[in-house]
């Protein structure tokens, strides 16, 4: 009969452990989840508004115009009209000219 009294007295699901996953779970979400979702949203806003003549930064360093546009690919001048085909997600930023 002892045996009987422990388990009820036992109580499996207690809200005081998980409240601490839960707001671990919400501090990680909105400090690293979503701000990288925002920064990959950002920069599929910028790859899609790409032009012909645009000045930009590879990921690579890079700097170069951009001379032509494909599907998922862009034509990039480096200088000298030497031109090279990188991906599309290859670029870093579109810079402005301060002028």
């Amino acid at each position: 009969m002892e045996n009987h009294l422990l388990f009820a007295q036992a109580n499996p699901f207690d809200f005081g452990m998980i409240l601490p996953l839960v707001a671990i779970f919400a501090i990680f979400y909105f400090m690293i989840i979503r701000p990288q979702q925002k920064k990959a949203k950002d920069h599929q806003k910028l790859i899609e508004a790409l032009e012909k003549g645009d000045k930009v930064l590879l990921n690579s360093g890079m700097h170069g115009t951009i001379a032509g546009i494909e599907d998922k690919t862009v034509l990039v001048d480096v200088g000298n009209n030497i031109k090279i085909k990188f991906e599309r997600a290859s670029i870093a930023a579109v810079l402005k000219d301060k002028a």
